[in-house]
């Protein structure tokens, strides 16, 4: 199927769950003029506990879904979704720009002359080639160290972002880079950010933290451009949340994430 790309179509922006919208926040401020779609798939989610299979399957299946229903674009805004889908995505729909995120491991790095460096991602983004290889294009210039963090997201899921059970969590999760201290953390899940306040709490203020959403939005912006597809509306633009749970809460958690 042909899809008809046009300047006045939303700009569609995926994730597993609800943590995308720290990606969407960056979005609406490089291009606020833009009218954007977010679907969370939050039935599903975790991604970062699934099969490689599993997590590209039920991508390609939802962004299907969004380019049938008028996408002129697509952020997959999911480190673990990015990993499984992107390359095939980019591969069946040449001519949609298709925009992935990835840890933010190369600012991390710059950030001092051989800085320690923690990546904090899903126990799948981990294990992906993807990420090792981009571990390996760094690797002389600091020591990274990739660390799982299985069950994070789900804090941000339930909208638990500073509650005594996350600083518990985290406190554990982290303990060892307390004692031996990082120049910095990158945030490889786009829930993370959430949780940012408390992750800078446990690791001390003077650990530079990094997330992938920024450059993600940039480059976002750069594609469309390059498609001249950028809209030329001059007012605000809009933002639609869709969620594959049926909970008016999610939504609700949705619209009080992209405020914060």
């Amino acid at each position: 199927m042909a899809y008809v790309l046009k300047r006045e179509n939303p700009i569609a922006v995926f994730d597993s769950g609800v943590g995308g919208i720290s990606v969407l926040r960056e979005l609406v401020k490089v291009m606020p003029n833009e009218n954007f779609i977010f679907f969370g798939d939050s039935k599903n989610a975790p991604y970062g506990t699934k099969s490689l299979e599993e997590v590209r399957s039920l991508t390609c299946t939802h962004a299907k879904e969004l380019f049938d229903a008028g996408a002129k674009g697509l952020v997959v805004a999911c480190n673990t979704a990015t990993s499984a889908a992107v390359r095939v995505l980019r591969e069946k729909y040449p001519e949609i720009p298709i925009v992935g995120i990835e840890p933010a491991v190369k600012p991390a790095v710059l950030c001092k002359e051989h800085p320690r460096v923690l990546v904090m991602a899903t126990p799948m983004t981990i294990r992906e080639e993807k990420f090792r290889k981009l571990m390996q294009r760094y690797e002389d210039q600091g020591e990274i160290i990739p660390l799982p963090c299985p069950g994070l997201m789900d804090f941000v899921e339930r909208g638990d972002l500073h509650g005594d059970d996350l600083k518990k969590y985290l406190t554990e999760l982290l303990f060892e880079f307390r004692e031996k201290k990082v120049d910095a953390a990158v945030l490889g899940c786009t829930h993370y950010p959430f949780a940012k306040e408390m992750i800078q709490e446990v690791l001390g203020p003077d650990v530079q933290i990094f997330d992938g959403a920024p450059g993600t939005a940039r480059e976002m912006k750069r594609r469309l451009a390059a498609c001249d597809l950028l809209s030329e509306r001059t007012e605000k633009g809009t933002v639609e949340f869709h969620c594959s749970l049926d909970d008016p809460k999610k939504l609700e958690l949705c619209h009080y994430l992209l405020q914060k």
